[in-house]
Order: structure tokens, then C-alpha cells, then sequence
């Protein structure tokens, strides 16, 4: 199963555009999450206190956890998050921060370091952004540390397509320039 995390909110979303052209080299399932149409409860202090009384009990069936459920369960994830205010959507964030779940996601080990339960071998991080300033820690960075240092996903890849709103570029051949060098080469 391909699990497709939609952090795009634009009705024209160049980075949706991008996303879409890499989901198209997949044969499986897609699992779409439109973060946009995605309720998040406040991370209050009774969310919380709920939230680790359901881990104690192991209560993984609860409601609270299905897209922690769904994403250890991807074999393929694809994340699709516009680069903004040197970040990602805060959508995006509120998401991480529902899937990363002790005892879905990851456990800890007797010394205190995550280890990764997910079943997915790739993470594929698409973002587009107007400008070349985009640094990949502020956004790719976070997505690939939470992977690799928790999820047990090794294997992420970032692709993205800059300088799309300086001046005199041509966007439509940025984005093209993406799409057939970096992802029609890509095996599926």
C-alpha cells in the first residue's frame, strides 16, 4: 500500500502536481490523507493524559491511533508539503505528531533509543518552493530524522523543484525539468 500524505492546500498546488506524477509510477493502493480535510485535536494536557493511558493499556485499537495504524502499515509513503516560512504546512507538523505513536510507530529500547516498527522501505518527500532559499533542514530535514531515527525508514529521498516564483523563471519548465530528471527515472 502507497500512503500518500497531502499537505497542499492550494486548488493548483505545484507540489501536488509533482506528487501526482510520482504516485503514477506506483501499481499499488494509494491511501490518500488530506491533511486539509483532517480533524487534529488540541495536544492539551487531557489529550495527552488520554493518549499515554491508552499506550499504557496497549489500546492501539483505539480510534485516536488510526493514522499511526495506517502509516506503519505503508510499504511506500509519499509526502507532499509545499515549502513555507522556511517549513512545511503546520498541518503537516499536527500529522507527525499523531503517527508518532510508542508502540505503533516506534518502541523505545531498554536504553531509551527509538526503534522503528514501520513497514515501509521509502519515504519520498516532495516540495516545491517560489524561491532557491530552502533549506532541507527546516523541512525535509525534520521528515527525514523522524524516519530514520524513529520510524525505522532508512530510505528517504527528497524531491523538489525551486525557484519557482523568482523572476524571469519559467515555473512550467522547472516543474517539467522535475518531473522527467527526477521522477520518470525512478522505478516504481
Amino acid at each position: 500500500m502507497i500512503l500518500y500524505i497531502d499537505s497542499c492546500v492550494r486548488r493548483d498546488s505545484r507540489t501536488e502536481r509533482l506528487a501526482q506524477a510520482l504516485l503514477r509510477k506506483f501499481d499499488d493502493e494509494i491511501q490518500e490523507v488530506r491533511l486539509e480535510d483532517t480533524p487534529f485535536e488540541i495536544s492539551d494536557e487531557a489529550f495527552l493524559t488520554q493518549r499515554d493511558r491508552l499506550i499504557e493499556e496497549g489500546a492501539f485499537d483505539h480510534e485516536m491511533f488510526t493514522l499511526a495504524r495506517q502509516f506503519a502499515a505503508a510499504d511506500v509513503i509519499v509526502i507532499a508539503a509545499p515549502y513555507w516560512d522556511l517549513s512545511f504546512p503546520a498541518s503537516l507538523k499536527q500529522y507527525m505528531e499523531k503517527v508518532t505513536v510508542n508502540g505503533i510507530t516506534f518502541v523505545y529500547t531498554p536504553e531509551g533509543i527509538p526503534k522503528g516498527l514501520c513497514k515501509a522501505k521509502m519515504l519520498y518527500y516532495v516540495m516545491t518552493a517560489g524561491g532557491d532559499y530552502a533549506p532541507e533542514e527546516y523541512g525535509y530535514g525534520y521528515i527525514q530524522a523522524l524516519a530514520n531515527g524513529y520510524y525505522g525508514i532508512m530510505n528517504v529521498q527528497l524531491i523538489k523543484a525551486t525557484g519557482l516564483d523568482i523572476e524571469g523563471a519559467d515555473a512550467e519548465k522547472i516543474l517539467e525539468q522535475c518531473i522527467e530528471c527526477d521522477i520518470c527515472k525512478m522505478e516504481g
